[in-house]
């Protein structure tokens, strides 16, 4: 509303875009948290790309195009994919404190104080890995792959250009994700293998298959159930070690080019720039790799009845 209302000077095209959120968080978020509350996921990449694509084509017509365009939908994009996530993520948050025994409101106190430290921060972090790294292909050879937002971008773009939006595609990916549930394949798993990168898709891949051997490793089901819910915990810590390493690499090199200079890299203060891309170094990154493996499969079968 503020950059169409009071930058842009087009309160219609504020209203209209206050409208759109109103309306599509309001019922993607019950959807949301009735997920998360049934089955414990939440679709949100996938109501985040619909969103996209509903408000893309109402912003078409109440005319807007081109980069504005863009823009107006990336925004509602970006609070209903927040409201989303919230919300499941609030839900979860409330179930587990009904467990714990603590109240509503004091998880919902706290959950304001986070929501507040997120919006203070998240935003810094991301220009810091936009500096250092940069997103996309185009960005080098370093740059984040950023995933996600390349499926937004692919969505917005045609829309909004007046470029021809591949509607073949979108309706060979329904019919394929309903093939794929009847043939009993989850869907979102075979997509996923299509849309990630090699190298993301390999952990995910090993991860998976060290969760059959742990599926495997008792006829007793509720020990397997135990274990698998172990593996996830461990699985998840490595998935928020790594991200939280990787920002904390970002914020060094940015530092150090901010001393030293642009031409500044972590390898080369630490004097492995040439180690780093030989041979030696992909071995021991295969080992720490094939380490991690063991350590998530070990630790997981830990647990007895």
């Amino acid at each position: 509303f503020f950059f169409f209302g009071v930058v842009e000077m087009n309160i219609g095209h504020a209203i209209v875009g206050i409208l759109i959120v109103f309306i599509i968080s309001f019922l993607f978020t019950t959807v949301a948290a009735r997920a998360i509350a049934l089955v414990g996921t939440n679709p949100v990449s996938g109501m985040t790309l619909m969103t996209l694509i509903l408000s893309s084509v109402i912003l078409l017509k109440v005319g807007l195009t081109g980069e504005k365009g863009m823009l107006a939908a990336l925004i509602i994009g970006g609070v209903v994919c927040t409201a989303l996530s919230m919300s499941g993520a609030f839900v979860s948050d409330l179930k587990i404190g009904y467990w714990l025994g603590t109240t509503p409101q004091v998880q919902q106190r706290f959950k304001f104080a986070g929501t507040l430290l997120a919006a203070a921060s998240v935003g810094f972090v991301i220009l810091v890995l936009n500096k250092t790294f940069g997103f996309g292909a185009e960005a080098g050879p370093n740059a984040l792959e950023a995933p996600q937002a390349s499926a937004m971008a692919a969505v917005i773009e045609p829309l909004m250009t007046g470029a021809p939006a591949p509607w073949t595609l979108y309706i060979a990916g329904v019919f394929l994700a309903i093939i794929l549930e009847l043939i009993g394949v989850p869907p979102l798993a075979f997509a996923l293998g299509m849309y990630l990168p090699i190298y993301l898709n390999t952990p995910i891949l090993a991860g998976g298959l060290i969760a059959h051997f742990v599926g495997k490793s008792s006829d007793n089901k509720e020990l397997v159930k135990k274990r698998r819910e172990k593996g996830t915990l461990i699985a998840s810590g490595f998935i928020a070690g790594g991200a939280i390493m990787g920002v904390l690499a970002a914020f060094i090199i940015f530092f150090g080019q901010k001393i030293y200079g642009d031409g500044w890299t972590l390898m080369q203060a630490l004097g492995t720039e040439h180690w780093s891309e030989s041979t030696g170094a992909e071995i021991l990154g295969f080992v720490m790799f094939v380490l991690l493996l063991g350590y998530l499969y070990w630790d997981s079968k830990r647990v007895k009845e």
